[in-house]
């Protein structure tokens, strides 16, 4: 009798286990797939998922005549301070160009946990000098293509 009482305990306690751990066990990570760590196997997101925008920066004739007339010949970009780029003043683009096309600064940022994010754009020349200061918004998977216009930016 008390064998068999132990076995009904038992069996009850490993079905009730059974029954209330089974609910919760959906596998959990990043279910959104914008995301770069999107999981196809998660089923309940967890909150990691992280995202990156891209973005491209150009100028036309127009600007790189005024940035070479005015003495620049090489630039350096920085977002929020950081720098992400190079190029030299005289390099310039006839049309709107795609994210990676040549004669352009194309940038990857990190967008953390949000969808969108806005940093800031300065862009000096090889002497300090600021001809550009300006905000980037960059979306989760898409291309911002910012081109920077020339309006008599010159040195002081």
């Amino acid at each position: 009798m008390k064998r068999s009482s132990f076995y009904l305990i038992s069996l009850s306690i490993l079905s009730l286990t059974l029954l209330t751990g089974s609910c919760d066990k959906k596998v959990k990570g990043c279910t959104d797939p914008d995301s770069i760590n999107y999981d196809n196997l998660a089923e309940k997101n967890d909150g990691s998922c992280r995202y990156e925008g891209y973005g491209v920066i150009w100028y036309g004739e127009e600007a790189s005549a005024g940035l070479t007339a005015d003495g620049a010949t090489a630039l350096t970009y920085y977002l929020d301070g950081e720098v992400v780029g190079s190029s030299a003043a005289s390099v310039y683009r006839t049309s709107e160009p795609g994210c990676g096309d040549d004669a352009t600064v194309s940038v990857t940022q990190d967008l953390g946990k949000s969808k969108i994010r806005t940093y800031t754009l300065s862009v000096k020349d090889q002497t300090g000098f600021e001809y550009w200061n300006t905000d980037m918004t960059f979306e989760a998977n898409s291309c911002l293509a910012l081109e920077l216009t020339w309006s008599s930016r010159k040195k002081k």
